[in-house]
């Protein structure tokens, strides 16, 4: 259907002009008649975020997501696009998207006067009704409010005072749409009440002149909880302003979390690699850990994006392994996940305990608790007794990251038990490689150690639990000893 070019047939058509918060929320009252999805690929929020979020749509409130890094709260507020009209019209030129029959700017009321229903028309879409900014220290009222413009005005013969001399910024280039900033608590004070009088008054000063803006827009706003709370980031007129105030969190659940790293993760590579049914599941209990473990700072929090960017890393390092010895196809292992440690250390902040430790002792450690709770998930502890007594009884294993599949087999034969308690396991069936299978076993293994039944050397050698150390003195807590070792590895 072809769009009307001028007014005169943008009134011929029927067209009516509704505010920004009424589209988006007609939109959203026919998604949920639908039953249709509300925020596609926002995955864990269903009964907690996203309910908040359209009680505030449907209530015409500017809102503000609190949450921690890496709690899609960008992606969120970008989301919101979808609810707008696919196209929207705006006289032709205008700065600030000025509404064809109730222009606020003095350039688009002197176009409709001087053309009147010849007055030209553009089309915008959706996505360029959306605009973000990211709240740092410098940012200045030009650059949300706007400025006066002494070449304009010299060029047009007008006096500064003259509403046609603004350059107009960010927030009056998003009339008629969404206008987002994040990390509010950033903002100076004085655009946070520039701000607050936009959204109630309607009207600003630039450069000393009042300027009339009745904008039509949403403001949406994201902040660390912590920041948003503190005394002196947020002034109290700006939040009594806000009408909703929305928490966001960390996946509550393993499979929500594994979700959402499958959604983002880089999984298509140009080699075939396969993942074993419990690797996406280890690495995303590495970040719960991580969100538990007291020598992570918690009010920085760990960003969704470390398992995403683990789970690449350790499907790299398959990769490498695979290219290396030429075998075509590569296979996650545990030792994968090992070589993924820079994926987690740049990833947390530590506490001064976690400082002393080191991050990377610190990223093994909570690999360890990880393997634990993914052993505990899909094996039974006394099922591993014949594994655990191999070793107590003075057997060893050396496992090589570069050894061939089949010879880790073979090795993984010898230890008693091992191979069984594997198949009997949901990880394999009938027609698993290998390859899963041998990570499998070192599932079993690592599982083994960081339930302290048997020790591992730095070499990646398997041996019996031995002591010389005093209870409760371990880098993994109280009652890990720290190994030692006096058997010779096979």
């Amino acid at each position: 259907m072809e769009r009307p070019g001028t007014l005169g047939a943008l009134k011929a058509s029927g067209y009516r002009s509704r505010s920004v918060k009424d589209e988006l929320r007609d939109a959203l009252i026919r998604r949920l008649r639908a039953g249709e999805e509300l925020f596609p690929g926002i995955i864990g929020y269903e009964d907690t975020v996203v309910p908040q979020i359209v009680n505030a749509v449907l209530s015409r409130h500017h809102f503000i997501l609190l949450g921690l890094r890496g709690q899609a709260k960008s992606r969120i507020l970008r989301g919101l696009t979808s609810l707008l009209d696919e196209h929207l019209p705006i006289l032709a030129g205008s700065e600030v998207n000025d509404d064809p029959l109730r222009p606020i700017s003095r350039q688009g009321r002197q176009l409709v006067e001087e053309h009147g229903d010849d007055a030209p028309i553009d089309w915008v879409d959706r996505d360029r009704r959306y605009v973000e900014k990211l709240a740092t220290p410098d940012v200045t009222i030009a650059d949300i409010i706007g400025d006066l413009d002494p070449i304009r005005a010299a060029r047009g013969g007008h006096l500064l005072s003259d509403e046609l001399t603004i350059h107009f910024g960010l927030l009056p280039r998003a009339n008629r749409g969404i206008f987002a900033i994040n990390e509010l608590p950033d903002l100076s004070g004085k655009i946070q009440v520039a701000l607050f009088n936009v959204m109630q008054e309607g009207d600003v000063q630039i450069k000393g002149f009042p300027v009339r803006l009745p904008l039509d827009v949403l403001l949406v706003f994201s902040a660390n909880p912590e920041d948003y709370t503190a005394r002196g980031k947020i002034i109290t007129p700006l939040k009594d302003r806000i009408g909703s105030e929305v928490m966001t969190h960390y996946p509550r659940q393993v499979d929500a979390g594994v979700s959402i790293t499958e959604q983002e993760a880089w999984l298509d590579r140009g080699l075939a690699v396969r993942r074993p049914l419990f690797v996406s599941e280890l690495i995303e209990r590495v970040a719960f850990a991580a969100r538990e473990d007291k020598r992570v700072d918690q009010r920085s929090g760990v960003s969704q994006r470390m398992p995403i960017t683990v789970l690449e890393n350790a499907i790299s390092n398959a990769e490498r392994r695979s290219l290396s010895s030429d075998n075509g196809a590569a296979t996650v292992r545990l030792s994968d996940i090992y070589a993924a440690l820079p994926s987690i250390t740049g990833k947390i902040e530590l506490e001064y305990e976690g400082e002393l430790q080191g991050a990377d002792q610190v990223a093994r450690d909570l690999i360890a608790r990880a393997c634990a709770e993914t052993f505990d998930e899909y094996f039974e502890e006394e099922d591993a007794e014949p594994v655990i007594r191999y070793f107590d009884e003075g057997g060893a294993l050396k496992v090589s990251e570069t050894a061939q599949d089949d010879l880790l087999l073979q090795g993984f034969s010898r230890v008693t038990g091992l191979l069984e308690i594997v198949a009997a396991s949901p990880l394999v069936d009938d027609t698993s490689t290998d390859a899963e299978r041998v990570a499998a076993c070192e599932l079993v293994l690592e599982g083994l150690h960081a339930k302290r039944r048997i020790s591992r050397t730095e070499g990646g050698g398997y041996v019996r639990r031995r002591s010389r150390r005093r209870p409760g003195h371990g880098s993994m807590g109280p009652g890990f000893d720290g190994p030692s070792f006096d058997e010779p590895l096979v």
